[in-house]
């Protein structure tokens, strides 16, 4: 298929490519062209060879990532945006130079099977190495999060996301191989292909999705803010009274087993263990409601700096929070690595905060009627970090839990990245086989129970609180006990077909190099 398609044609399918993976997220949902978009560059990549291959990927990442991202310039403007999608670009630019190099040579000795297992091991190794480099990576769109109403959700169970991901790229190029099939034969490889596609997209509905457990009452307040965009910081009292009006409605209808409350991230940035008034209007809420709350906070500390914390008040006479500081803030936002240099590219450079980073995982014990259940906090973006959850999970040890997730989308205005990151939370629920309470200043918020499906979800930009019962659990998932197997055995497989393809590669150099030779002896 390479073969038949010019340059120009080629550059436009890597286009396509790139667009139909970003349709297939939020807001757009459309899950399905997720393998089509896999499909269409694993296409022209595959026997490109190295540098048309980088460049091919690279074309596809810019159509893929600047619209997926664009929500990351709706208030610093297009350098921040633009810089960001070019740096994940150039991990699909990457990975398309590894397809096209291995591609070529393996599909030239003929070993076809073996090129077509580049693309989604490949797309794992790519996502792998993006999600922790530079910086610590920026997981962010990667195919798995684009799956939450896909028939493939339910592999995070299993394989996690790197599963999920795998997966969509696998049915991609089956895909690829029903066309090819199509246009050159055998007869018989179009069907077959087809129905193999079909076979894995289908087959994850066989997987259990165990929703069984013990269930405590448990609420959350979106107290939304007075004004969307990045200067919300600067009507700081009004969102920490919004949430205090907010959680004293909450309390008005709640439940008398209710066990907890969740503000969001952001909620004081008035630190409410320095301040006075901060702490008043805390301990006002905590008076009206009568149940634990955790508080999304940021506090003047260490000196110089802020910490982005949450605060568990364990009741009405506790102001000495336990606290959770953010393990992972985020590069270029909540702080900015060598600030002098990428102050030269853009005045955003100042913008970004001074945070700190925490070291410890939190696990906030939560007394209730059924027994005690661990409260499992995460930050905004630390959702999007494999191994970030998992330690959390793993830090329950025994004892039943869920899942938090608390973020402030005010800085995003009304773009898809609420509904993004709400996808990721429920792909996490499966995951993890836990329940998660995803909360944020503005929205969305809501449920998700350890299925997926989704309760209570609240819409953008409104105040709002909510009372659900969700499902506490304790166990650890096959995705908890394989941890990073999946990843590092992609990565393997990846060099081992590299290294086939170099190998290949000679014995094809010299079969044509000595046919000449042959050639003039049999004569």
């Amino acid at each position: 298929m390479h073969h038949a398609l010019r340059f120009p044609s080629r550059l436009l399918t890597a286009v396509a490519a790139g667009l139909c993976l970003w349709l297939a997220f939020p807001t757009h949902d459309l899950w399905w062209l997720a393998p089509v978009g896999v499909a269409l560059l694993g296409a022209v990549t595959l026997r490109a060879g190295g540098p048309q291959g980088f460049l091919l990927g690279l074309v596809a990442g810019v159509a893929f990532f600047v619209p997926t991202l664009s929500w990351s310039g709706v208030y610093v403007g297009e350098v921040p945006w633009f810089a960001l999608a070019g740096l994940e670009a150039l991990y699909v630019g990457l990975q398309g130079a590894v397809t096209g190099f291995a591609g070529r040579r393996l599909a030239a000795a003929g070993h076809l099977r073996a090129a077509y297992a580049l693309v989604p091991v490949g797309w794992v190794v790519q996502e792998w190495a993006r999600s922790t480099t530079p910086y610590g990576g920026f997981p962010w769109a990667r195919l798995a999060f684009s799956q939450a109403d896909s028939p493939l959700l339910p592999v995070a169970r299993w394989l996690g996301a790197p599963g999920v991901t795998f997966a969509v790229a696998l049915v991609g190029m089956l895909l690829l191989g029903a066309v090819v099939g199509l246009a050159h034969g055998p007869r018989l490889l179009a069907p077959v292909a087809l129905l193999l596609a079909a076979a894995v997209l289908l087959a994850p509905l066989a997987i259990h999705l165990p929703t069984d457990g013990r269930t405590e009452a448990v609420g959350f307040v979106q107290g939304d803010v007075p004004k969307a965009g990045l200067d919300f910081n600067s009507q700081r009292r009004a969102v920490l009274d919004n949430h205090v009006a907010g959680t004293e409605r909450l309390a008005e209808t709640a439940p008398d087993d209710l066990t907890l409350v969740v503000w969001p991230e952001n909620a004081s940035d008035i630190d409410p263990l320095r301040n006075i008034d901060a702490a008043e209007q805390v301990r006002r809420a905590l008076e009206a409601v009568g149940t634990p709350i955790v508080v999304g906070a940021v506090l003047a500390e260490p000196v110089g700096a802020n910490s982005n914390v949450s605060l568990f008040y364990t009741g009405p006479g506790d102001m000495d929070p336990q606290r959770y500081t953010k393990l992972h803030p985020v590069p270029f936002a909540e702080y900015i690595p060598h600030r002098e240099f990428f102050r030269m590219f853009s005045s955003a450079a100042d913008l970004a905060g001074n945070f700190v980073a925490g070291t410890t995982i939190g696990v906030f014990r939560v007394p209730a009627p059924g027994g005690e259940y661990a409260a499992l906090p995460t930050i905004c973006f630390e959702v999007a970090y494999d191994g970030l959850m998992r330690d959390s999970v793993a830090a329950a040890g025994s004892t039943d839990s869920l899942i938090m997730v608390q973020t402030n989308n005010a800085t995003f205005g009304y773009t898809a990245e609420s509904e993004q990151q709400f996808a990721i939370s429920r792909l996490r629920a499966v995951e993890h086989g836990r329940s998660v309470v995803h909360v944020s200043t503005v929205g969305v918020s809501g449920f998700v129970a350890p299925d997926g499906t989704v309760t209570q979800k609240t819409g953008l930009f409104t105040a709002d609180q909510r009372v659900g019962r969700p499902v506490l659990r304790s166990e650890r998932t096959p995705s908890d006990r394989l941890g990073e197997s999946p990843q590092v055995l992609a990565g393997a497989v990846l060099l081992l077909l590299v290294l086939a393809g170099v190998r290949d590669g000679r014995r094809v150099r010299v079969a044509r190099e000595l046919r000449p030779t042959e050639d003039h002896d049999v004569a």
